[in-house]
């Protein structure tokens, strides 16, 4: 069974960097699409992200376009969320989630695809 593992959260000023780290177990991770996706305090989750199983299909969400990149290491067995020009309506915690990857070049960003495994979370804030 797919299992997930976040790291790399953290407290950042705004205009700051972090990259957030998935690491997959349990499968063979070329075989799966994954996705980042937050929740705010609040607030609902949102897709942030996503990356299919090739590596070709990508997605973001409008608010993290060019502030935020996907990408994978399936040798490694692990995804990557690199985030750049943080700002404070970026905190929140952020979740990594698999699903298997029907296609080679789709992935999805809809926090309710009930196909998701989801990992624990890692908590990112971003205050002056």
């Amino acid at each position: 069974q797919l299992q997930l593992v976040e790291s790399g959260g953290g407290t950042v000023q705004p205009g700051e960097s972090l990259r957030l780290s998935c690491e997959v177990s349990g499968v063979t991770s070329e075989d799966y699409q994954f996705g980042w996706f937050r929740q705010a305090p609040g607030k609902e989750y949102e897709g942030v992200s996503c990356i299919s199983r090739s590596g070709t299909g990508l997605r973001y969400a409008d608010f993290v376009k060019d502030r935020f990149t996907i990408f994978r290491d399936d040798a490694k067995n692990m995804v990557y969320l690199q985030m750049t020009d943080l700002k404070p309506e970026d905190t929140a915690v952020y979740y990594c989630a698999g699903a298997w990857g029907t296609s080679p070049v789709i992935c999805s960003i809809q926090p309710k695809d009930p196909n998701f495994y989801w990992g624990q979370g890692t908590q990112v804030t971003v205050s002056s």
